[in-house]
């Protein structure tokens, strides 16, 4: 896919000029992820697909691991993703252990036991509620029953997820029963809405998979019959997102952070067309997802992973 991406970025800008396909920005150097080797207070030990690395922890760094922690509550071996500060890549500002996520359809339940369709690309994930976090779940989704919407942040257990934080406030009717949507004026190329965030490797083999640290957006208005695939499960978004492709780039801006970046499009993210939710975080007034960036460009702009989403503006086609 990056060498067809490529491939296209430089067609587009052959034909259309540099501002229509403009480059990708490099991976940030103050975003690392791998596998915890040792921790003690002063010194954390991780294991990167670039090989071992060790980092500088200080009174200020902060640990989340289903919430608050301290340094001494990690273990080696947990997949760990590290932000620090930027100019001193070595001082880490904030430690996730174990960042996982659950966004979809439910497709069956058992109790406070989920499984969630998560995409037409990707597996579906098993999700256990704990009895501590039962009760905000079900205030942010008034039916955990199969064909309603779920999405909330947790830990990642094995091959399921332990749901602790809903992500945002869901609608009280399923999928199938969602208002139909008038038609959205597309011909704007800048559009502010909700942005999330999703793992593409979902926590495994952080320590040799580069695909950890990927910096990109999967991308719910992608063409059904072409990028999207045939059996595509976009729906009509609630955002008015410009139809684009597969290793197109666009410039994302987190309102919350006041940061940006230019990030390719790498995935489908059609699920996220179901969503017509409003990201709380700032208090913005725009509904719907316009992209899902990948867990490390999320955290490279600023954004609270353990929040679920951020507030953001899109402008595809230059800067």
């Amino acid at each position: 896919m990056a060498a067809e991406g490529h491939d296209r970025r430089r067609m587009t800008a052959a034909l259309l000029g540099p501002a229509a396909a403009p480059e990708p920005d490099p991976a940030p150097a103050h975003v690392v992820r791998g596998t915890l080797t040792d921790i003690s207070p002063h010194m954390l030990g991780l294991a990167t697909p670039g090989g071992e690395r060790r980092f500088i922890l200080t009174p200020q760094t902060t640990f989340w691991h289903g919430g608050d922690r301290a340094a001494r509550d990690l273990r080696p071996g947990q997949d760990v993703l590290l932000r620090c500060v930027p100019g001193a890549e070595l001082v880490v500002e904030r430690v996730w252990a174990d960042l996982a996520r659950a966004a979809g359809v439910i497709t069956a339940a058992d109790g406070d036991t989920l499984e969630v369709a998560t995409g037409h690309d990707r597996a579906p994930v098993t999700v256990a509620i704990p009895y501590r976090a039962s009760g905000r779940m079900r205030v942010r989704h008034p039916r955990l029953e199969p064909g309603y919407l779920f999405d909330a942040v947790g830990v990642r257990d094995g091959d399921a997820v332990r749901a602790l934080v809903p992500a945002t406030t869901q609608p009280p009717y399923p999928v199938v029963e969602t208002p139909r949507r008038p038609p959205t004026n597309r011909g704007s190329m800048r559009v502010t809405g909700t942005a999330a965030w999703y793992d593409p490797v979902l926590g495994r083999d952080v320590h040799a998979d580069a695909r950890g640290t990927l910096m990109g957006v999967a991308y719910p208005a992608l063409d059904r019959t072409g990028d999207c695939g045939p059996v595509c499960d976009r729906a009509t978004s609630c955002a008015p997102l410009p139809l684009l492709s597969l290793g197109a780039t666009v410039r994302l801006v987190n309102e919350c952070a006041r940061t940006a970046a230019v990030l390719p499009v790498v995935a489908c993210g059609a699920a996220a067309s179901h969503f017509c939710d409003r990201c709380t975080v700032c208090d913005s007034p725009a509904s719907g997802r316009i992209a899902e960036l990948t867990l490390a460009a999320f955290v490279a702009l600023g954004g609270q992973p353990e929040t679920g989403c951020c507030t953001a503006t899109l402008t595809a086609g230059g800067p």
